[in-house]
């Protein structure tokens, strides 16, 4: 199997870079610049079947086509991360996986700062995924970069399924990501976690739209901004695919937002950081004013972004800087 890229495993505190430039991948993102099909292809050579030249002349995949965005991240999975099993049920959502490494290296940081400017590292450090998804694609990529231990949790047994089948087909991940079932689709923390467990960080991608024809009408608009909308053409929900629970609630992200920063606080012992990304700008106000009243004591905002998409990254604890110490001390030494 070709090897990733090299890297520094243990960066020195001063080169803790934290501020990508607006449009930029975080410095420790592996995909950086152009793809390198060739390469990609040698690893998995499906992807040959779908490769096409843009109009610059360069090759590329049609971001369009959902078979393609799968296939995509198949040889990306394989390449960079070393995952040689990985498939999604026809309809799922079949994530960017630059922006999701981003997510990830984002979280490394913000632990480090925790932590004299040292990333932890190993199964020590766990992670709760909400939303994992039939993809799975968060646990994959921080087990690979970190060694975290992750769960992941969905409302969707099938979602499920399709994660498990993932893990198991890679002998990499035994043991390193457990995955759990939300019973209640009204609730996000309460009824997930076990009384006695504790995680380093919670991470979240809401669901954005707040019903299947929101999330319709969004998608029809974008391709008519491309130029792409053809009448003859069945087009996907998304570009990147997607199932109900993975794109749309009632109220939408806001109304997500708001249960988890209720829900955080009730679990507030349990977890060092909370996070989330949020789509919409104006959401972020909205949550930092839910958070002030749950009893956050410190926000943290990151600014994301992955060409001309933008993002943000919001992560709140409930706990001072005494206190994470302590909880540094006693989990991560």
């Amino acid at each position: 199997m070709p090897q990733p890229p090299k890297r520094p495993r243990k960066p020195a505190p001063a080169a803790l870079k934290t501020a990508p430039n607006k449009g930029e991948l975080h410095p420790r993102n592996r995909h950086q610049g152009r793809y390198d099909f060739p390469a990609l292809i040698k690893v998995s050579p499906e992807l040959g079947h779908f490769v096409i030249t843009n109009p610059y002349g360069k090759p590329s995949i049609d971001f369009a086509n959902p078979a393609a965005v799968k296939v995509f991240n198949r040889a990306l999975l394989r390449q960079y991360y070393g995952i040689e099993h990985w498939d999604i049920p026809e309809g799922y959502l079949c994530p960017p996986i630059p922006g999701r490494a981003d997510y990830l290296h984002n979280l490394a940081d913000l632990l480090a700062s925790d932590n004299d400017g040292q990333i932890p590292r190993g199964e020590n450090l766990r992670a709760l995924d909400i939303g994992v998804g039939a993809n799975c694609i968060y646990p994959l990529i921080g087990r690979c970069e970190y060694g975290w231990h992750f769960v992941g949790a969905d409302i969707a047994a099938e979602a499920l399924a399709s994660a498990r089948a993932i893990v198991q087909n890679n002998a990499q991940l035994a043991g390193a990501i457990e995955l759990r079932q939300q019973g209640n689709a009204e609730h996000i923390f309460l009824g997930l976690l076990q009384s006695n467990e504790c995680f380093d960080l919670s991470l979240c991608n809401p669901p954005f739209h707040t019903s299947a024809a929101e999330a319709s009408s969004g998608s029809t608009r974008k391709w008519r901004n491309l130029g792409k909308l053809d009448p003859k053409r069945k087009l996907p929900v998304l570009n990147f695919g997607g199932q109900a629970a993975e794109l749309w609630c009632p109220g939408g992200e806001a109304e997500f937002l708001k249960r988890m920063a209720s829900e955080s606080a009730q679990v507030a012992d349990q977890v060092l950081w909370f996070s989330s990304l949020v789509s919409k700008s104006s959401n972020v106000q909205l949550l930092q004013g839910w958070l002030a009243k749950a009893g956050a004591v410190e926000v943290r905002t990151l600014g994301m972004s992955q060409g001309q998409k933008q993002s943000r990254l919001v992560a709140w604890t409930f706990k001072d800087a005494q206190q994470r110490s302590a909880w540094r001390d006693n989990r991560w030494r």
